[in-house]
């Protein structure tokens, strides 16, 4: 059995994510995993899927073949997932809207060997302003030489400079 990680954007219109699992079924594939959104009038997501090794190779063609009808499908074998022994976090973080926040953040995490799992981010209208309001949902692996509260230290100095609230907590 091969595992495979499909990365997929197209015009929104329904049928779209029928038509992937169709291409997945035929070729006896199992949907595992998968994060679909319909994001600025198009559909965009990514799967984990398995299939066997013999009928690998018809899967990918058959999603290939989906680009004739605006459903552009990429295809890479599954990694290995990155050892982190530290524990799991959960950031969350809402300031106001300007560009180069998610570089900011995301470079001290780098420095530190931080591994982003998961990352969700969305602008809103504030509640009472109406002013472009950043909000962030990250889940991290730190690594096992990085302590909560040093991870803490880091972003704080950092959000003061970017005007931004965050909080991290450990996940159980």
């Amino acid at each position: 059995m091969d595992t495979l990680v499909l990365t997929m954007i197209a015009p929104d219109h329904p049928g779209l994510v029928e038509r992937i699992a169709q291409c997945i079924a035929d070729q006896q594939g199992n949907w595992l995993d998968s994060r679909l959104s319909r994001m600025a009038g198009q559909f965009a997501g990514i799967l984990r899927v398995a299939v066997p090794s013999d009928r690998h190779d018809a899967l990918v063609q058959a999603l290939e073949g989906l680009q004739g009808q605006g459903i552009r499908v990429q295809v890479a074998r599954s990694g290995s997932d990155p050892l982190a022994d530290g524990p799991s976090t959960t950031l969350e973080l809402v300031g106001n809207d300007r560009p180069g926040i998610v570089r900011d953040i995301t470079r001290v995490l780098a420095e530190l060997g931080v591994n982003v799992e998961r990352l969700s981010t969305q602008v809103q209208p504030a509640p009472m302003s109406n002013e472009p309001l950043f909000r962030a949902e990250a889940s991290l692996a730190l690594p096992p030489a990085l302590t909560l509260e040093r991870l803490q230290q880091r972003l704080e100095s950092l959000a003061d400079d970017l005007m931004v609230e965050l909080h991290l907590r450990a996940e159980d």
